[in-house]
Order: structure tokens, then C-alpha cells, then sequence
């Protein structure tokens, strides 16, 4: 679950780069928790030159995607949400959530 870290892809490498973790676990997916309330502004922040947006970043890498907290927007607004994410990810289930649970 990779909700709140910079940037997935290291601990997603480490799976593939650290002989031992290799040898005795198995990455079985990324999941990123999606809270549908803030999400958009997050979104379109303008970040400097370099820097990577992290929501976009935890979007991208996902194949999971829990979009939390449906019960506090308009379900149009939760449309839209699914829409922008499906812009940048197209292909990672989407589960609705309230309070996380599934």
C-alpha cells in the first residue's frame, strides 16, 4: 500500500533488487488508497521542474485503487474523480470505498 510515500517505485524495486526480500517474499500488487474528497486539487498541483506529482506517481503504479471516502462528495463528483484517474491509469481495478472498507 504505497498511500502517503513520495515516490512507490523504490519499494516496488526492492522486490527486484534486493537478493533476499527476493528470495522470500513475493510482490503480489500495489495498492493506493484514493481519498475522493481531496484528491483533484492534488492532482493539478504544479510542481517545480524535476519533481515528480506523487499522487499521479501513486495513480500510475497502482493495479489497485481503493477510492475512499465516496460518502462525503456528490456522486457526480466521484465520477469525475474515476475519470481522472482512469486518465492515468486504465487499467487498475477501482473499488469504492467509505472508512476503507471493502
Amino acid at each position: 500500500e504505497t498511500t502517503g510515500l513520495a515516490d512507490p517505485a523504490p519499494v516496488a524495486q526492492t522486490f527486484f533488487a534486493d537478493d533476499f526480500v527476493q528470495a522470500n517474499m513475493n510482490l503480489d500488487g500495489i495498492l493506493t488508497v484514493v481519498d475522493c474528497k481531496h484528491i483533484l486539487p492534488q492532482l493539478r498541483e504544479e510542481k517545480p521542474d524535476g519533481v515528480v506529482n506523487e499522487a499521479v506517481e501513486q495513480i500510475a503504479f497502482a493495479d489497485r485503487i481503493l477510492l475512499n471516502k465516496t460518502d462525503l462528495v456528490t456522486p457526480e463528483e466521484v465520477e469525475k474523480v474515476q475519470a481522472e484517474i482512469r486518465v492515468i491509469n486504465k487499467s487498475a481495478s477501482i473499488r469504492r470505498t467509505q472508512n476503507s472498507e471493502i
